[in-house]
């Protein structure tokens, strides 16, 4: 936390590809170098998608260094032709393209590695302008390149989303080596569950009613669970050191439904808490195949809780994997509540698991009733002390019902333990 006041470090962030603006592709680098400085009160003054034209590249760059102590680029530094941006940095930086041999070596040593010959277009990329300073990618062929003029800065990373969040810690520690801390606008997350967000809102109108005008409580639902961010802005007045003493009446209003103190996942608590109890899990799902068990080994380190899953889409695997009675399922349908039940409970005993998680239900688009419509999804938690059932309705198409009934999933053991 800074110990006194400063003005805010700006930050503009520039998306350069045909491939962004067409949709083609899913522009996440953005929201991660947003994210990355913002947490450092960095003020995010904008952020522009553009295509690979010179002319709107130059202009954004122009743009964003008008307006800006730092710009950070992704985009556009690949070996193909329209990969123009090293060219439009040149016209805006000037200088020249030189071979530098520290790139040629890490390019060599990626190939390497993968068992690859390094071809000319590739050996290219080790041609940078000669008034950039290079950050080495350890990531992909692409070096990111570091540009200075009249005092701002401008960093020039890959478009590729695993190569800037590679590089990224490495840019971001010279940033704040060069600049110092972003200045005096603090945020802090916390994850909420168990609660809507119309009910939370109720819950803290007091809280918001108590704050000054430096002060901003946002709300950021997803599936499952609410994230509340704070934001406070000290460059003009106020006093950094409330912003602890706010902290803590925020939690305190929140009370019994704080989750974690950050932002968390329904997956991330999950794990923390069957931690807590030192038990472990077992996944049995039909609609949602296997998404729960996805979401919950995609976080490093879960395998000291995540003992197994089955992928029960048919009856037939529910009765002779799970061992789920063949009769509660014809006289109940796979969509039922002790159907589920029995699932949670088989794959519990099948994995040798402390609890279990299951679903059975219809994702759509077809196969709804007026019964049983598109979108409901019975989900049941199993406990070494209880096992819990209930019903869900879920809107959207079929991605949407299962992203939601994976996360009321995660969230509904987690509300048992």
């Amino acid at each position: 936390m800074p110990e006194s006041k400063s003005k805010a470090r700006s930050l503009s962030i520039i998306i350069i590809g045909d491939e962004i603006l067409l949709g083609r592709v899913v522009d996440t680098n953005s929201g991660l170098v947003a994210r990355t400085f913002g947490a450092d009160g960095w003020l995010v003054k904008n952020i522009r998608t553009v295509a690979d034209k010179a002319a709107d590249i130059r202009a954004a760059i122009v743009a964003a260094l008008d307006e800006s102590d730092l710009v950070v680029t992704t985009g556009g530094l690949g070996p193909t032709r329209d990969d123009i941006t090293k060219s439009v940095l040149i016209d805006v930086f000037g200088g020249e393209l030189r071979l530098d041999a520290s790139v040629t070596e890490n390019i060599e040593s990626i190939f390497a590695g993968r068992n690859l010959k390094m071809n000319e277009l590739t050996a290219m990329q080790a041609l940078v302008p000669t008034t950039c300073r290079v950050i080495q990618n350890r990531y992909g062929t692409a070096p990111v390149m570091w540009f200075e003029k009249e005092g701002r800065v401008l960093v020039a990373m890959p478009g590729v989303p695993y190569e800037t969040r590679g590089a990224l810690p490495e840019v971001a520690r010279q940033v704040y080596e060069h600049f110092g801390s972003g200045g005096a606008i603090l945020h802090r997350e916390f994850t909420v569950t168990g609660i809507t967000e119309s009910a939370l809102a109720q819950r803290l109108t007091d809280f918001e009613d108590r704050l000054s005008d430096n002060y901003k409580l946002a709300y950021l639902p997803v599936f499952g669970e609410i994230t509340l961010r704070l934001d406070a802005d000290f460059t003009e007045d106020g006093d950094v050191a409330d912003f602890d003493i706010v902290v803590n009446d925020l939690k305190e209003s929140v009370g019994c439904y704080l989750a974690a103190d950050g932002k968390l996942s329904p997956a991330e608590i999950l794990l923390h808490k069957l931690r807590q109890h030192g038990y472990s899990v077992a996944t049995a799902e039909s609609c949602t195949g296997g998404n729960i068990a996805h979401t919950i080994t995609a976080i490093a380190g879960c395998s000291d809780v995540m003992r197994g899953g089955v992928v029960a889409y048919s009856n037939d695997v529910k009765s002779h994997v799970l061992a789920v009675d063949a009769d509660t399922i014809a006289a109940h349908g796979a969509v039922s509540e002790p159907t589920v039940e029995g699932m949670a409970v088989g794959v519990r005993r099948l994995c040798a698991a402390d609890c279990g998680i299951a679903t059975s239900g219809i994702a759509g688009p077809g196969g709804g009733s007026p019964e049983k419509p598109v979108g409901t999804v019975w989900i049941a938690a199993s406990t070494p002390t209880q096992t819990v059932a209930r019903c869900y309705r879920f809107t959207g198409d079929r991605s949407a019902v299962i992203e939601r009934a994976t996360a009321q999933a995660l969230v509904l053991l987690s509300e048992l333990l």
